[in-house]
């Protein structure tokens, strides 16, 4: 999976088309990601007895959901395009992701 935690990412398929936020939790089992902000979804919770006695109340709860990570493509930070992440190893053997517009690496140091 090409997508990371913190990446900013826009979303190419579905009800959120065009719409950038950054990635809060990847999946990598399931290849999904919830991205902030999108794919909004809402959870009836029903009364639930709380400390001290008191009852909380019933209230619908709003949380991103997830979303196949085929529908996100990432976004450079420095060139601010979206970009299909091409990988790049360095002379000490390890491989990063970069950038194939501006050649710049999206992984932090």
């Amino acid at each position: 999976m090409n997508i990371k935690k913190a990446d900013t990412v826009e979303v190419i398929a579905g009800k959120d088309r065009g719409k950038r936020g950054e990635v809060l939790r990847v999946l990598p089992g399931k290849n999904r990601v919830i991205v902030q902000g999108l794919n909004l979804r809402k959870k009836h919770q029903k009364a639930r007895p709380g400390a001290g006695g008191r009852q909380l109340a019933p209230e619908i709860v709003t949380f991103e959901g997830s979303m196949d990570a085929a529908n996100v493509m990432v976004i450079c930070p420095k060139c601010g395009e979206r970009i299909r992440v091409r990988h790049q190893r360095a002379e000490d053997g390890k491989a990063a992701r970069v950038c194939p517009e501006c050649e710049n690496k999206l992984d932090r140091a």
